[in-house]
């Protein structure tokens, strides 16, 4: 038996040990923890307990908020069968740690044409799931970025008010100014127009559907985890797929065999991705703020033209 990581307090992996004990049944002590991949913003571990593996994912106490967040969306996903979502086994803070244990589940990129193809059916079933209007019950989060959800009464008003104004002033607080903010803020006073042939109905969103937070598991089926859970426009979690790549083309034939999508997907799809672009330069700076302003104005002369 390998011994814990000796960077894990010990209090940490006592609170780790009786969470799982609680979903086993049985007392559980931590035999291994040990790094993994998996996350850029939280610190990961492969643990293992009662000879069984779990994922657990770490953060500062403060950012204890973060984990429940994604265990309410975790459990929003789960209500689409199609999907594999990682069980939460436990979430909680001790000694200075916020933590939050998942089932491990054994994975694999979205490389085969088969895994693709059952990937763009499974989201056209998630995008199934509608709500009432577009948001979510609470806010959370789009990497370490808060996202507030709160509902409007359109959805372009929505994306305006919750999705671009946010990030537009995050940018202005950073310290960015000029043709960005300018033009940001026109973009999101006149974005009504470009939503007068398209009405989407409140699709439930993965949110931040990039390849990184997607693959296969051992039996083909999508699995996700690492949302960022809301009701709105299912173009949006598309365009996201598309805007750092790692989905074959199979996954896209696949999702629009079983629900094509409407005319002006493009225009929009530039919309939807300018949204974490913004997000990208509030994270991780001006390396982003070209391809916004260029995104931005590309909008605004399709608006004008």
């Amino acid at each position: 038996m390998s011994p814990p990581d000796l960077t894990l307090s010990r209090a940490l992996l006592d609170a780790l040990g009786e969470a799982i004990g609680q979903t086993t049944g049985s007392p559980t002590r931590i035999e291994t923890a040990k790094p993994i991949g998996g996350g850029s913003i939280s610190r990961t571990l492969l643990v293992e307990a009662g000879q069984r593996p779990f994922f657990v994912k770490l953060n500062e106490a403060s950012n204890a908020p973060m984990f429940a967040a994604e265990v309410d969306g975790l459990a929003a996903l789960a209500a689409c069968a199609a999907l594999r979502v990682p069980r939460v086994v436990g979430q909680g803070t001790s000694d200075g740690q916020a933590w939050l244990i998942l089932e491990y589940l054994p994975l694999r990129p979205l490389r085969e044409r088969a895994d693709g193809i059952s990937a763009g059916r499974a989201l056209a079933q998630l995008h199934r799931i509608t709500g009432d209007r577009h948001g979510w019950p609470r806010d959370n989060f789009i990497g370490r970025t808060p996202q507030p959800n709160a509902a409007q009464r359109t959805w372009p008003l929505f994306f305006a008010r919750q999705r671009l104004l946010p990030q537009i002033e995050l940018a202005k607080r950073r310290g960015h100014a000029g043709r960005l903010i300018d033009d940001g803020l026109r973009l999101a006073e006149r974005l009504p127009a470009l939503f007068l042939s398209h009405d989407p109905p409140p699709s439930l969103l993965h949110g931040d559907l990039w390849s990184g937070n997607v693959a296969s598991d051992d039996s083909g089926r999508l699995a996700v985890f690492d949302p960022a859970v809301y009701h709105g426009d299912r173009e949006a979690d598309l365009a996201m797929t598309e805007l750092f790549g790692g989905f074959p083309d199979s996954f896209y034939a696949a999702y629009r065999d079983a629900w094509p999508l409407a005319d002006g997907y493009e225009q929009r799809k530039t919309l939807y991705n300018l949204y974490h672009v913004l997000n990208h330069l509030n994270l991780f700076g001006r390396g982003y703020l070209r391809e916004a302003e260029r995104m931005t104005s590309r909008l605004l002369a399709e608006l004008s033209g």
